[in-house]
């Protein structure tokens, strides 16, 4: 059931790409190998993917929510399965595991659709702006 807004999914990810970055000092799990640089990594690229996304606390607004939810798929699968790909699993895993679950969880759960706030490059206002019309008629309607 998709009952997330694109509004709640992206102040989620600024508040989960925060908490990523901050957990291996947090949590004291900082040993400086894999098991802190994953969630680090993934963190910042949460947030800059975030501030890039056309929806209602993008700033940048280059990425579609239909490409960032894509991204998190790939985003939560990797950062579940790091402890075992980067081999830490022994020393640190359920943050890795739960927090990937929840950027999955989270991009499942996500209605595609904006609410206002977000640009959008489709409806009939397109259609009628006089810079957005074909080369042919350079901007006019006849």
């Amino acid at each position: 059931m998709k009952m997330l807004s694109t509004r709640a999914h992206g102040i989620m990810d600024y508040l989960v790409g925060i908490l990523l970055i901050a957990a291996p000092f947090i949590l004291d799990f900082d040993r400086g190998g894999a098991e802190t640089w994953v969630p680090i990594i993934v963190g910042a690229v949460i947030l800059l993917q975030n501030l890039m996304t056309n929806w209602e606390v993008g700033v940048f607004r280059a990425m579609s929510a239909n490409m960032h939810l894509n991204m998190d798929y790939l985003i939560s699968i990797f950062l579940a399965a790091s402890p075992w790909i980067f081999n830490f699993d022994e020393y640190v895993y359920l943050p890795h595991l739960i927090v990937g679950i929840v950027i999955l969880l989270q991009a499942m759960m996500t209605r595609v659709v904006p609410e206002h706030g977000a640009v959008t490059n489709a409806g009939p206002a397109n259609a009628r702006h006089p810079y957005r019309g074909s080369s042919m008629n350079h901007g006019h309607t006849h």
